[in-house]
């Protein structure tokens, strides 16, 4: 309960300072001892959330009304401080408004603090979220109005209709990735569970499933790190508040194998690979089990990088029922 009460704490302090900024939004804050949930709950419709930063870090999720941000200490480029019997994590939670927009760019701080641990040592490193030769990158998934160009208006959605989703990752240095959705489902909570029913719709290594009994399809890619997903609207959680979680990988773009791929299923022609048609044959594996013939370890970050991302809360409605 203590880092609990501390970030209470902290949150009032915010309150107080900023009341005016305040006065239409609430935010919470969650610490546990290797990470946070920060969910800031928005009154004004005007507000375009997506534009919520968290230190370096996108949200998590969000919607019309919520901003949310589930992170680890070691991400977002959290600031580490210990100061005798304390130990405190701390960050900037902005908000930056388009033009146009009639709601002003602001800054929050973003405390938790805890009791330092007896056994507690500084680390030699501390762990960042990079990639080898390419530097820092953060990962970003929403949904995204019907021409791509801008955020969803709207998180719900008609059955059969599409729901656009866009998935990308910044980077900041020259090198390119290649942005990949190794896994995707959909579930009615926010946090999977081993009893949690899901709808699949990206399995096997990168395999759009749900485009074998549908009309989903991954859509011509404008840049290497982005990757747009039509994603036909679906009977499960009908009428429920619906989240999609999803796993992104960032790849080296001449490192394409049986796992690491963006393959989609053509009527007429079957599984299609969407970055080079003529490499469909990657494709192949995805009735059946796709495994790498190489051992490449994501985790030690020589090819690439994973995150996991939650989408949502979006309702699909059943206009004629």
């Amino acid at each position: 309960m203590y880092p609990v009460m501390m970030a209470f704490f902290w949150q009032r302090a915010v309150v107080s300072v900023a009341a005016a900024m305040l006065i239409y939004a609430d935010m919470t804050l969650d610490c546990r001892p290797d990470f946070v949930t920060v969910v800031w709950t928005e009154g004004r419709s005007q507000a375009d959330l997506s534009l919520f930063r968290l230190g370096s870090c996108f949200p998590t999720s969000f919607s019309a009304t919520q901003a949310v941000f589930r992170v680890d200490f070691n991400d977002c480029n959290f600031r580490r401080l210990v100061t005798g019997h304390h130990l405190m994590y701390s960050n900037d939670l902005t908000y930056g408004s388009s033009s146009g927009s009639q709601s002003l760019s602001f800054t929050h701080p973003v405390v938790c603090a805890f009791a330092r641990p007896k056994d507690w040592y500084p680390m030699i490193y501390d762990p960042m979220f990079s990639t080898h030769g390419v530097g820092h990158l953060v990962f970003h998934i929403a949904l995204m109005n019907d021409d791509f160009s801008g955020p969803a208006e709207s998180t719900t959605f008609a059955l059969g209709s599409f729901i656009p989703i866009m998935a990308s990752v910044s980077q900041k240095t020259h090198q390119p990735l290649l942005l990949l959705l190794e896994e995707c489902v959909a579930a009615t909570t926010p946090e999977l569970q081993p009893e949690s029913p899901v709808y699949p719709i990206i399995a096997n290594k990168g395999c759009l499933v749900d485009s074998r009994i549908s009309g989903s399809k991954f859509e011509p890619r404008q840049k290497s790190s982005e990757l747009q997903l039509s994603l036909q609207a679906f009977r499960f959680g009908l009428g429920q508040e619906v989240f999609i979680h999803c796993k992104l990988v960032a790849w080296d773009p001449n490192g394409l194998d049986l796992t690491k791929k963006a393959c989609h299923y053509v009527k007429e022609h079957g599984w299609e690979l969407l970055d080079n048609y003529a490499y469909s044959t990657l494709c192949d594996c995805c009735d059946s089990d796709c495994k790498s013939r190489k051992t490449r370890s994501i985790e030690s970050g020589t090819h690439g990088v994973a995150q996991k991302a939650v989408l949502g809360p979006l309702t699909i409605t059943d206009e004629t029922s």
